[in-house]
């Protein structure tokens, strides 16, 4: 079966919602978006990095429909500055605490 197959199959017989994994691509999960109104069901891409578990590290990640967002995307986190803000946000940001108690860094 091809990729557009199996795709399509998702499409016609998945689950609102439902998250399916991409074979060798850790981290990258085909959606299930309900038809909406006038829209049709549609399928997304999610974008979520595993956890050490290997279950998504978020409850949703980032959502693309299209390459121009996955290229508009890339664009913006390839930018130098990204990684100085974000260095410099985990500097400023409090410590957190687990519910147990337990401290870790962001």
């Amino acid at each position: 079966m091809t990729l557009e197959d199996t795709l399509r199959k998702i499409l016609e017989t998945g689950k609102d919602w439902q998250r399916v994994p991409v074979k060798d691509a850790p981290g990258v999960f085909v959606v299930k978006a309900p038809a909406y109104k006038n829209r049709p069901a549609s399928l997304m891409v999610e974008i979520n990095p595993l956890g050490p578990d290997g279950t998504p590290s978020k409850r949703r990640g980032l959502i693309l429909r299209r390459v121009d967002e996955l290229k508009q995307f890339r664009e913006i986190m390839s930018a130098e500055r990204l990684e100085k803000v974000l260095e410099t946000v985990e500097k400023v940001n409090p410590r957190t605490q687990t519910a147990g108690g337990e401290e870790f860094e962001v």
